[in-house]
């Protein structure tokens, strides 16, 4: 272990880059999944609901990877398991090519590349810049290494649309696996890196994994977050799975649903960073509840809205702002509540209640689209979800719970 003082603010910066980058390419692979939907049902004539349930898969198992990758990276460090994950990613992504039935893509879409994506994405890199940065510093670094997935959303949505129509999606999809194995230089900056000395350090016997998982499960502001955070993962996997198919419906070209994702993503990169550089100055419980009252109140003006291109383009920066800004002070309460230890994986396991609401999202989706012919019922859920997160947010308690007291020194 070492103090606060050791790392350099050059090696700050790298640790800090590389995990935005690794996120920028591991994100654009899994948030661009939506835009092979339709090619891929063309190709293997399965049906929107079958591939829908393949790529809901997926959801679920990009978030049950995380608490998993992330107990193995706080124990052997993250640099392992971004290898490993960008390897199961790129060959997940490239063997979907090859596969034709709905359990072939629930293989290559559903587990291997979803697994693979998760082992390089928020719970392994933000908790490994937390137990490597001071307190003061981790709020706008949890807001920038977010930023970086935005990014790669932003340049990569349009970038695989215009592979796509320009030489097929398979070769947009060989592409994407290819870009993946990027992310296996840039884990070389993410070893050797020491944990900051803290209290928790110091309780070896108070802080085993055992014991903080039962501690975490126990606590109901923990459990608050993970309610939150279900409906943020319904949300996003609803949108990146069927906003191609809402564009079509609304009888404008697909070039406008990777345009409205690739908005979403920039714009989501100011919200990353506001909303992480106000976590050093507000209760991060009221930003989280802001951010998902807010979201219920622009799907609903976006329903009252003529669909025409442009009232996609405002709909798509406005969610953006609030896209994945929720990251931030989610991670940033579990590490108030419990300390940055064992932050990979208490984080890792808010984000499976991310995914299984990601699930749903995308699942019900393509059930909605087949039953109804339109997805205003998913419009309808997500409204009354983003209200019911944003009053699930009000009660949780901005403070270390006292079995924790120790780890007061991790405060953000």
């Amino acid at each position: 272990m070492t103090t606060q003082n050791t790392m350099s603010p050059r090696a700050a910066w790298l640790l800090i880059l590389s995990a935005s980058a690794i996120l920028m390419i591991t994100m654009a692979a899994r948030l661009t999944t939506g835009l092979f939907l339709s090619p891929i049902n063309t190709a293997t004539g399965l049906g929107v609901a079958s591939i829908s349930l393949a790529m809901a898969v997926g959801q679920f198992m990009w978030g049950a990877s995380q608490p998993i990758f992330g107990a193995v990276a706080d124990k052997y460090g993250p640099a392992r398991v971004i290898v490993v994950g960008a390897l199961m990613l790129a060959a997940g992504l490239a063997a979907t090519p090859f596969v034709s039935s709905q359990w072939g893509l629930m293989l290559t879409l559903g587990v291997l590349s979803a697994a693979g994506a998760g082992a390089g994405s928020f719970s392994i890199l933000i908790g490994a810049t937390a137990q490597r940065l001071p307190a003061e510093r981790r709020p706008f670094a949890a807001g920038f290494v977010n930023a970086g997935g935005s990014f790669g959303q932003f340049v990569f949505s349009p970038l695989v649309q215009f592979i796509i129509q320009a030489g097929g999606w398979v070769t947009a999809m060989f592409s994407l696996a290819a870009t993946t194995l990027l992310t296996i230089p840039l884990a070389f900056f993410m070893r050797g890196q020491k944990r900051i000395q803290n209290a928790a350090a110091a309780a070896p016997d108070e802080f085993t994994l055992g014991r903080q998982l039962r501690t975490a499960m126990r606590d109901r502001s923990y459990l608050c977050l993970h309610a939150g955070f279900f409906t943020c993962g319904f949300h996003i996997a609803f949108l990146v799975t069927h906003l191609p198919g809402e564009v079509a419906l609304c009888g404008l070209p697909a070039g406008v649903s990777a345009k409205a994702l690739g908005l979403i993503g920039l714009f989501n990169i100011a919200g990353s960073l506001v909303v992480g550089a106000l976590g050093q100055r507000y209760r991060m419980k009221w930003l989280l509840a802001a951010i998902y009252g807010g979201r219920a109140v622009m799907i609903a003006l976006y329903l009252l809205a003529p669909k025409t291109a442009l009232t996609f383009y405002i709909f798509a920066a406005a969610l953006g702002f609030s896209w994945l800004a929720t990251v931030p002070p989610t991670a940033g309460l579990v590490g108030k509540l419990f300390g940055t230890r064992y932050l990979s994986t208490l984080f890792g396991l808010t984000l499976l209640s991310h995914q299984i609401g990601g699930f749903f999202g995308a699942w019900l989706g393509g059930l909605a689209f087949v039953r109804f012919g339109d997805y205003s019922w998913m419009w309808y859920a997500d409204i009354v979800l983003a209200l019911a997160a944003a009053l699930v947010n009000l009660p949780i308690r901005e403070a270390v719970p006292h079995r924790a007291a120790a780890t007061a020194a991790a405060k953000a």
